[in-house]
């Protein structure tokens, strides 16, 4: 990732941080809290659960931020669910939704219905009006098998869009290089993800004050406190309180100490892209 620190205009030991908030369509609390995170917050990206029961919504109030693409193949709440948006029977589970877990979806999944599915939630983004910069995978289904990580790459490199992908170590565990067959396509990757659960505030800024040179992506999913919200997951007060870390004092606080340097998203697009 030395290439795009520099190529961004920033010395090659410089930390570079994008600071997502992720699940945005989720639902209203989401939705609101991903605004105010991107409004008045840390945050300088958000990710888009296109199938998500909120989605369109959240297009009606984001449009010209910085947005990607969260691929969703997946519905993992009990009783708060949600499901393709093409004719695509292999992605039901029984309720009529997706599977609730990876290893459910991998032992029934087409891959050609994942190819149509996965590029309609795209192509639906950029119909609402999203200038798209980069995409992901909700739990990381759809890139821990090679069968769909060739699916995401393929979208990537249509689109020229950036790409998360897990970390290194986890690529022992999917049986394949996924981050060096990203790089070789030219693909901007984060150099290292930090998907943030259950941290406060102080835990998280000691973590910011260990990030290392490079490109660090660190992910929360900012709501709002509603019924609603308490209702529809049990994990209502970790989103809770992302929103009051990104909205906060003590993360900006954090990365000013650490000489971190905050990009988006779209920034690690440009880079590809001029690369």
């Amino acid at each position: 990732m030395t290439n795009h620190v520099e190529r961004l205009g920033f010395d090659h030991s410089t930390p570079l941080v994008i600071v997502t908030a992720d699940e945005l369509g989720f639902g209203f609390a989401s939705n609101e809290g991903v605004r105010r995170a991107l409004d008045h917050g840390a945050a300088t990206s958000a990710g888009l659960m296109v199938p998500a029961p909120w989605a369109r919504a959240a297009s009606a109030a984001h449009r010209g931020q910085d947005v990607g693409v969260s691929l969703t193949l997946n519905a993992e709440h009990d009783l708060y669910r949600w499901g393709p948006i093409t004719h695509a029977p292999s992605l039901l589970d029984g309720d009529g939704g997706f599977p609730r877990t990876p290893a459910d979806l991998w032992e029934h999944a087409d891959v050609d219905e994942v190819r149509r599915e996965l590029r309609a939630q795209l192509e639906r983004a950029i119909w609402w009006g999203f200038d798209v910069s980069y995409l992901s995978s909700h739990l990381d289904a759809a890139v821990l098998r090679p069968e769909f990580f060739d699916v995401v790459l393929e979208l990537a490199l249509d689109y020229a869009l950036a790409l998360r992908l897990p970390n290194s170590d986890v690529e022992a565990t999917a049986g394949f290089p996924f981050r060096r067959l990203a790089a070789e396509e030219g693909i901007a990757i984060p150099d290292r993800v930090v998907v943030v659960r259950g941290a406060t505030a102080t835990s998280l800024a000691a973590l910011i004050d260990e990030v290392e040179p490079g490109v660090t992506e660190i992910v929360l999913r900012p709501a709002i406190d509603t019924p609603e919200l308490r209702a529809q997951t049990d994990d209502a007060d970790e989103r809770i309180e992302h929103l009051d870390i990104l909205c906060g004092a003590v993360l900006a606080d954090a990365l000013a100490r650490r000489g971190a340097q905050r990009i988006a998203w779209r920034d690690l697009r440009a880079a590809q892209r001029t690369s």
